[in-house]
């Protein structure tokens, strides 16, 4: 946003200092809260220095970017048609280079504006005022404007539209005849560029929800239009698609003329399909066929610091692997089933057998140590006789047969639900491993009793478990519906203070545990490479693909 003197700032940002100097909250934690506030990313940085006696000056470019050439990814292809219904990170690294979002994530987990140059929060959390850029247009020549807006969040919150986003922004929603709707008044148009969001509860996460691959902002002619991305590309990004075909590769080349966020280097980028072995990517890049991966599993790691003509990078996500149950579908609706798989479960070996140890081991209630709320409760220990005796007690003494499904690529996912298998034997549990091709599994994540779904990095706890966990969302693969979650979750969402939101968050991340809904091994490092005249390149947690500013040193 706009550099704003501390008068204009949210009255909870003294305290939030305060709070940075006091050592109560750490430097990251006071960036991504004072961010979602509405201060720009250049003062919170720069109070943070002041406060710390720190320098943010390594952030900056270091050398001259250089333009032209086309830049070529390694990452799968897939249809884009429709931003609102993205259940897919590459489908918005592709979707992201024709339409833009409100906010954007960076490399540091810190959310910016984007579409949006501004906003401002209520000391309540419930409304929200976003300023838009102006001067930005469309490729279509029109202007955007928050029209725009109104038409994205109306559809996204049409539960015939099908979107995620539907329990990504449920503080803009109400129930009626069981299902989530918009409610009256959520959003205002306050005049061309100033819309205002009235929320039902109290929401710290709006901003970064903003910035997610579903939440890309489609011109407001969309349906008009054919509703079909692909086919009809109007967006704000500074890249015009060429060339897509599902499978094979997306070609994208610079659009002419002035972009609104200052000089793109690239010519274009193209995406180029290697399908799901990985060692084909890595041949790729090793070979210079092509000159960045989207992502580098943990088993080519070593191979790539053998490389020298390449680079690596990594970060620590909120990334993972989550073995749900569905707890509407036998046998997984007697708790005491889905408590006795999670007693059979040594998580540390999970994360060193099928993901090379690089991770943090996971604890069953998908918040990551890596976000700002993350609380530490007791560490839950494998204890075989507990699952006997569970199982004894919901009628399987003599053993139980399940099966899991998985898809084969990318081969941590699998090698996990082995090793999960093998660690289930003790109990009496003969787990049976369905290895999917992607396609076929994604075709039935939602609805199969027992299946393991991978899940992005998001900034916030809250976030995933809004996403995942609360009653009737559609991402809810589990099924997983109890009143009192969504009732802890609402109250965690609602604190502004840090310390206090870790407070809010040990009874939801209890009760997730307990009601044994998902076993989660871990949460992973994640890794791609490149060659070394890509510049200017950041690894995203999320993996997100933002390369408005990366260039090539030929």
């Amino acid at each position: 946003m706009s550099d704003k003197s501390r008068k204009d700032m949210h009255p909870y940002i003294p305290t939030l200092a305060k709070q940075l100097g006091e050592g109560r909250v750490g430097r990251r934690d006071f960036l991504r809260t004072a961010g979602l506030l509405g201060v720009s990313a250049t003062v919170a940085y720069g109070m943070a220095d002041k406060i710390m006696g720190t320098s943010s000056a390594a952030l900056a470019q270091t050398a001259t970017p250089k333009k032209g050439g086309t830049l070529r990814v390694s990452m799968n292809v897939k249809e884009i048609s429709d931003p609102a219904i993205y259940d897919w990170s590459e489908k918005g690294n592709i979707g992201r280079h024709i339409v833009e979002s409100l906010t954007q994530v960076g490399s540091d987990n810190v959310t910016r504006p984007h579409l949006a140059e501004s906003w401002e929060a209520s000391d309540d959390l419930k409304t929200w005022t976003f300023r838009l850029r102006k001067g930005v247009k469309w490729s279509n020549g029109d202007d955007f404007i928050a029209d725009d807006v109104i038409f994205n969040f109306e559809r996204w919150l049409d539960p015939a539209t099908g979107s995620s986003n539907l329990g990504r922004f449920s503080s803009m929603t109400v129930e009626e005849g069981g299902k989530k709707k918009m409610a009256p008044n959520a959003i205002e148009k306050v005049d061309a560029h100033t819309v205002r969001f009235n929320l039902q509860t109290a929401d710290i996460a709006l901003p970064e929800s903003m910035g997610d691959y579903p939440a890309l902002i489609v011109h407001r002619g969309f349906t008009k239009q054919g509703g079909n991305l692909a086919e009809s590309p109007v967006g704000t990004s500074p890249f015009a698609l060429k060339q897509f075909r599902v499978g094979e590769t997306a070609v994208f080349e610079r659009r002419e003329g002035a972009y609104w966020g200052g000089d793109v280097y690239l010519d274009g980028i193209t995406y180029i399909d290697h399908g799901d072995d990985h060692s084909a990517w890595l041949s790729a890049l090793a070979s210079n066929q092509v000159d960045l991966l989207y992502r580098l599993i943990a088993q080519n790691v070593p191979a790539i610091k053998q490389m020298p003509h390449l680079q690596m990078f990594e970060t620590v996500t909120g990334q993972t692997g989550v073995a749900r149950m569905k707890v509407t579908e036998k046998p997984f609706d007697d708790i005491r089933v889905r408590q006795a798989i999670q007693a059979c479960i040594d998580h540390q070996r999970l994360l060193d057998v099928a993901y090379q140890g690089l991770g943090v081991p996971g604890e069953d209630h998908h918040v990551s140590p890596v976000h700002p709320e993350y609380a530490e409760i007791p560490k839950l220990k494998q204890d075989y006789a507990k699952a006997k005796k569970l199982l004894a007690e919901a009628g399987h003494g003599n053993g139980l047969d399940i099966a899991i499904d998985c898809v084969t690529q990318p081969a941590w996912e699998a090698n996990t639900c082995l090793a999960l298998a093998e660690m289930l034997k003790p109990a009496g549990i003969n787990l049976k491993v369905n290895i999917l091709p992607g396609g076929t599994y994604w075709d039935r994540w939602t609805t199969t009793p027992f299946g393991f779904t991978s899940w992005t990095h998001r900034p916030l706890g809250v976030q995933v478990l809004n996403l995942a966990y609360r009653s009737g969302v559609a991402w809810n693969e589990s099924s997983y519906a109890n009143p009192e979650f969504d009732k802890l979750l609402d109250a965690a969402m609602g604190v502004l203070d840090p310390a206090k939101r870790k407070e809010k968050m040990v009874p939801v991340e209890k009760l997730l545990q307990q009601d044994a809904v998902i076993i989660q091994p871990y949460w992973r490092s994640v890794f791609t490479a490149a060659s070394k005249k890509v510049q200017g390149f950041q690894i995203q947690p999320a993996e997100e693909m933002h390369l408005n500013k990366v260039w090539l040193d030929a």
